[in-house]
């Protein structure tokens, strides 16, 4: 293999390396290769648009999702469960957008030690633009599928998540050595 075949092969995802070698490859690991590749695409050009249309990433834009959501405002510790994310990663994204006067912190009535969070009225302004961009960006990129296909990938999927909980909450099965 020269250099050339080198850089080629370096830009395959792997779903198309798997599927070069599909006798190496079951059936199930080809779908996660598929639809990771499907993710990481989607999530790759909303971040980029994000980024070039509002000067945003996309965990900040998640939390101000989340904050849209709870207008009374969430203390860090459910921002942090609700986006899965340690409670630093929260402090950080809380303060970069509190610095851009997006979302202000307040103590709790219930316990001043605890602040809410919560969305300032150029935050919401600035999110529901955000939103309404990005839902166009979800459409256009989905714009190849008719509303059928759409609608059976949305049942086939539910099967899929099903099965992925299940197999989640029964644990990994024993490891049985290379064959």
């Amino acid at each position: 293999m020269n250099a050339m075949d080198d850089a080629v092969h370096v830009h395959l995802d792997a779903e198309t390396i798997a599927a070069e070698r599909p006798g190496d490859h079951k059936s199930e690991l080809r779908l996660w290769l598929r639809l990771l590749t499907c993710t990481t695409l989607i999530e790759t050009g909303i971040r980029r648009r994000l980024r070039e249309h509002f000067a945003v990433t996309l965990p900040r834009f998640d939390l101000m999702a989340q904050l849209d959501r709870a207008p009374s405002g969430m203390t860090l510790g459910e921002l942090s469960r609700r986006m899965m994310v340690s409670n630093g990663n929260i402090t950080g994204l809380v303060d970069r957008l509190a610095a851009r006067k997006l979302l202000m912190r307040r103590p709790s009535p219930n316990d001043r030690r605890v602040q809410l969070v919560t969305l300032t009225a150029q935050g919401r302004k600035a999110f529901r633009a955000m939103a309404r961009a990005n839902a166009d960006w979800i459409a256009d990129i989905f714009a190849g599928l008719a509303p059928a296909d759409i609608e059976c990938l949305m049942r086939l999927l539910a099967k899929a998540k099903a099965s992925a909980r299940d197999a989640v909450a029964r644990g990994a099965p024993a490891h049985h050595g290379a064959r």
